[in-house]
């Protein structure tokens, strides 16, 4: 067992210790609350109600630095991990065709850089699909460069159109998709904002092989343009989701870098569960957890992803990520939801012992103080563990993401907050907004409605396409 099902075996294991004990537990803590308040209060009865509410709020903070270590001996492990991975690369050398797919749609930072990359791959055997939806699509004018400076890697472009049913990126992979070599052995998949390592389409297809695998993913690690508050909260929270994958990643794929056989692509068939969805990686984790396929996580297969975003756009992108998996992974959201409302409410809670102390009604008011003393150290060193990632990851970047990496490790609280409203925020709503296309998801992920407003293909009115005015 390794990686999440550690810190969450660990967790449980702690849980098993500690949950007979707790009335001992309530009873202790009660006493050292009550001695604490009755030695201030000259007023028994207030002195015994104040009591409780400390011995809650004991409770409470117990549970937290519970939690917070736990996750900081994930992050810890994911360090390690990360580490014994990225040693000897070389020495894989997998063989097989392999069929990578790249849906693109306008233009991204460092587009031409990023296919440059999917170009130059130390993998012998591989095509490239490249899915537009249309040939006015601003993306073609960097691919067919692309194409051009490098003509020995066998590549093409499919124009998919639009999607009357599901997401576009979706619909460009099921039409890229339709007639695939019977050469073929392997099926990859990148975004067009990715720009993976040379090594990325080999180690994805070298881990392939091992037992019980089904697939293989990376995911990405933002390198932001400015260090602006709105990039680096995006940076921050991406950062935390990536130290909690190690070898196991839990049935979950990212989209954006993964990997999987052919035969398994078929036998489980995800083409034609793909139809009329919006999310590609989540349909594709549930039905490898239906068929209890291990999914591998590679950390050689995390990819480098620039962003520069507005401080609007950045909480649209994080809303927009949670509403995405509250309609394919509801457990997975609610989760977030328990875990990131937990961590927020620490340090309101905490505030509020403070105040509660100075006014006179409450014990000292050190220890609110030392309880958040401790719990902002161990975030502190959370965020340590992550940074020092960059220099294993993208060691190139290390001196140039130094003030965003600074925010990761000292403004965690402020992190904490705008990722508890970003998966809040995505308990109501159905319509999804993304590269310019809104969406409307039914209840299970179904797409009812497009409405079109990209400029880019130069449309002089909305264009609503319904999956019955389809038929």
């Amino acid at each position: 067992m390794s990686g999440v099902s550690k810190g969450f075996g660990l967790f449980i294991r702690v849980s098993a210790f500690w949950l007979p004990m707790l009335p001992c537990l309530l009873v202790l803590t009660r006493g050292v609350a009550l001695s604490i308040v009755l030695r201030d209060s000259s007023r028994t009865v207030g002195g015994r109600m104040d009591a409780w509410w400390l011995t809650v709020y004991l409770i409470l903070m117990g549970l937290v630095l519970v939690q917070s270590l736990l996750v900081a001996l994930q992050t810890w492990e994911h360090r390690r991990y990360v580490r014994s991975c990225m040693r000897d690369l070389g020495r894989h050398q997998p063989t097989g065709r392999v069929a990578l797919f790249a849906p693109c749609k306008g233009v991204d930072l460092g587009l031409e850089t990023n296919l440059r990359a999917l170009m130059e791959q130390d993998y012998d055997d591989y095509e490239i699909t490249f899915i537009v939806e249309s040939a006015d699509d601003p993306a073609c004018t960097a691919i067919r460069r692309a194409m051009a400076a490098h003509p020995w890697v066998p590549s093409r472009v499919v124009i998919a159109g639009r999607a009357a049913e599901g997401g576009q990126k979706v619909h460009n992979l099921r039409v890229g998709m339709e007639h695939l070599s019977s050469k073929v052995q392997y099926l990859a998949f990148v975004d067009s904002d990715a720009r993976p390592r040379p090594e990325w389409l080999r180690m994805l297809v070298a881990r392939l092989a091992e037992p019980g695998c089904g697939a293989v993913t990376g995911y990405r690690w933002f390198t932001p343009e400015r260090a602006t508050v709105a990039n680096a909260l995006v940076y921050s929270m991406n950062c935390d989701i990536l130290s909690l994958l190690t070898r196991s990643s839990h049935y979950l794929i990212w989209g954006g870098s993964w990997a999987i056989r052919r035969e398994v692509f078929d036998r489980i068939g995800l083409r034609e569960a793909w139809r009329g969805t919006l999310s590609d990686d989540l349909v594709a984790s549930r039905l490898m957890r239906r068929a209890k396929l291990g999914v591998r996580f590679e950390p050689a297969c995390v990819v480098a992803s620039p962003l520069d975003e507005s401080l609007g756009s950045a909480l649209a992108f994080i809303r927009r990520q949670y509403l995405i998996a509250r309609f394919y992974t509801i457990d997975w959201w609610l989760f977030s939801l328990v875990a990131a409302t937990f961590s927020s409410l620490t340090w309101l809670v905490n505030l509020m012992a403070f105040g509660w102390s100075l006014v006179g009604g409450g014990p000292s008011p050190w220890i609110p103080l030392g309880v958040s003393a401790l719990l902002y150290l161990v975030t502190v060193y959370r965020g340590w563990l992550r940074q020092d990632l960059v220099k294993t990851y993208f060691p190139h970047w290390e001196r140039a993401s130094r003030p965003i990496q600074r925010f990761d490790i000292w403004a965690n609280p402020l992190v904490e907050f705008a990722h508890w409203v970003g998966v809040a925020s995505a308990a109501v709503g159905r319509r999804i907004d993304w590269r310019g296309i809104r969406y409307h998801v039914l209840p299970g992920g179904r797409v009812e409605a497009i409405l079109r407003r990209d400029l880019a293909y130069r449309q002089t009115a909305d264009l609503r396409i319904t999956r019955r005015e389809a038929a």
